[in-house]
């Protein structure tokens, strides 16, 4: 814990082990912990807090998060489950903005919400005023003793100007009816308050009612001009051209591609920031439009829809973990899993000395499987890494041909066992694929893989490819055991499945394709399940100076 990154794993393995109860919230823990918050970045802390969104953690590290920055005590606070004798104990130690979060919760115990309402003078305070700051809170006893809340009508009554025109007009400060327009204003201001909550909830309701579909159009530019289905603002404005969002709210390289060609576009990406009916992920189609008389692009018309469960780079029929709390099982799965693999080859090996036959051929068993479970974590993680908006690509360009080529001889022992043959089309012209060389590789190893995988006793994976309006077009020959009706079956297709056998991937086909999928997006390009083949498509590399795709 002497390093940076050492304080940053030994924080977030501490607050998980302990907010899931895998370890005693001990003194000596929590010490650690107190010592490690000051050396620890905010953001961590806070990706920290929400990991344990769905997690029971003791009151011990509630306070300790409670006590942070609003952004690390806000997620706990909202999903924290504590007996009501340890909320009350823990209210006065908090601060107004962490109490409102509470306010905000329906699931209190009644004598908490009593509780939070003694503290209603204090925290609706108006800050600069000393001469109207109220006396300190005291810590709520047992039995604790009630206070009323102090409405905003009420602490009207209380301003100097008020009592004093409330006075001449013969009106007690406590009736809100009188000649005087005063008392009006005193009528109405408690109203708009009555109002005002209403509407609060009323919005609040509103917008954690997602909705499921919508219509849009942009104008010749790109620009989302008009909507109709979900709230206007987060979209209006919003452009198809990714060249104009260098954040926010977003398109993927498919909406992009087409716009600049003025073509249609079928099931692009799209990501809506913030807290509104539209926010998270849509799949959107649009259809260009043209002036019937001067044949003009006049912008695009389209639909938008929620993704499928097939759409999601998850197991099928599983409930996903959040992003982070993945990438953290990733981390702890994948130290062990080498450990193992490294003692396993050491045995096989016989760097510790002479072993059985018996003992090296079990090794190597458990050699084979732990580096089968490596790619399968690494698949999760990059998986995690996709839904949670993390994965960091870079720009480069890739040879297609030596790169099938290289894959086709690594799968060489899987294609002998399931008696299969891959193909590659020997008049396929030089092509370069622009993207990073480590995804792009890592895409076509798991198609290949998965096909390959599938594959039956004589049959031949055949792959040619060709360069397509700006896109390298490689398309793959389906396994006659892919031949299921429906692409969405074929990408429910797991490893529980009838896809189960042989060199299948650890997770599934359905899942591997997925992965695929989902990855080609973030490159740009897109992976269509055709009825006899797959086809990858993916950016070509374009040279500077012809402005051309390049097929050197």
């Amino acid at each position: 814990m002497g390093t940076p990154f050492g304080a940053q794993s030994a924080w977030r393995q501490l607050v998980d082990l302990i907010g899931r109860r895998r370890a005693a919230p001990t003194a000596e823990a929590m010490a650690r912990l107190g010592e490690l918050r000051e050396r620890v970045p905010l953001a961590v802390r806070a990706a920290s807090a929400r990991a344990l969104e769905h997690a029971e953690p003791p009151v011990e590290l509630v306070r300790l998060l409670a006590l942070d920055e609003p952004e690390v005590a806000a997620p706990v606070l909202r999903g924290a489950r504590l007996p009501a004798d340890d909320w009350i104990a823990l209210l006065p130690a908090l601060g107004p903005r962490t109490r409102a979060v509470l306010r905000h919760r329906r699931d209190l115990d009644p004598r908490v919400e009593q509780a939070l309402a003694g503290f209603g003078a204090a925290d609706f305070v108006l800050p600069g005023d000393a001469a109207a700051e109220p006396a300190p809170v005291q810590a709520p006893q047992a039995p604790y003793a009630p206070s009323s809340f102090v409405s905003l009508a009420e602490a009207a009554r209380g301003v100097p100007a008020v009592s004093e025109a409330l006075r001449h007009a013969n009106v007690s400060p406590g009736a809100p009816t009188g000649p005087f327009q005063i008392s009006e204003l005193v009528a109405r201001i408690a109203a708009y308050q009555r109002q005002r909550d209403a509407a609060t909830t009323d919005a609040g309701e509103a917008a954690n009612a997602r909705a499921e579909s919508f219509r849009f159009e942009t104008d010749s530019a790109g620009i989302v001009r008009w909507v109709e289905g979900v709230s206007r603002a987060p979209l209006i404005g919003l452009s198809l051209d990714l060249a104009s969002l260098p954040g926010g709210s977003r398109v993927d390289g498919i909406a992009a591609g087409a716009f600049r060609r003025r073509a249609a576009f079928s099931h692009a990406r799209l990501v809506v920031e913030g807290t509104s009916d539209a926010a998270g992920d849509w799949r959107i189609s649009g259809t260009p439009a043209f002036d019937p008389v001067t044949g003009r692009f006049t912008g695009y018309r389209g639909t938008a829809r929620r993704p499928r469960a097939d759409e999601q780079a998850t197991p099928a029929g599983k409930v996903p973990l959040p992003p982070d709390s993945l990438r953290q099982l990733v981390h702890e799965l994948r130290t062990p899993t080498n450990a193992i693999a490294g003692f396993a080859e050491m045995i096989e090996s016989e760097l510790l000395g002479p072993v059985a036959a018996s003992y090296r051929a079990r090794a190597t068993v458990i050699r084979d499987h732990a580096r089968d479970l490596l790619a399968a974590i690494d698949d999760l993680d990059l998986a995690a890494r996709i839904e949670g908006k993390a994965l960091d690509l870079r720009g480069g360009q890739l040879a297609l041909r030596p790169l099938l080529e290289r894959i086709s001889g690594d799968l060489a022992p899987l294609a002998e066992l399931r008696g299969a043959a891959v193909a590659i089309d020997p008049a396929m012209s030089p092509l370069d694929i622009a993207g990073d060389e480590r995804a792009v590789e890592r895409l076509v190893g798991r198609l290949m893989a998965a096909l390959v995988a599938a594959g039956g006793r004589g049959e031949t994976i055949g792959i040619e490819a060709r360069c397509e309006d700006a896109f390298v077009t490689v398309r793959f020959d389906r396994p006659a055991a892919l031949a299921v009706e429906e692409d969405d079956a074929l990408l429910a297709i797991d490893a529980e499945g009838d896809s189960a056998g042989d060199g299948a991937p650890l997770l599934g086909i359905g899942f591997a394709l997925r992965l695929v999928r989902n990855l080609a997006i973030e490159l740009g390009g897109s992976l269509h399940l055709g009825a006899s083949r797959l086809t990858l498509r993916l950016p070509a590399a374009v040279t500077g100076d012809m402005g051309q795709a390049s097929t050197n």
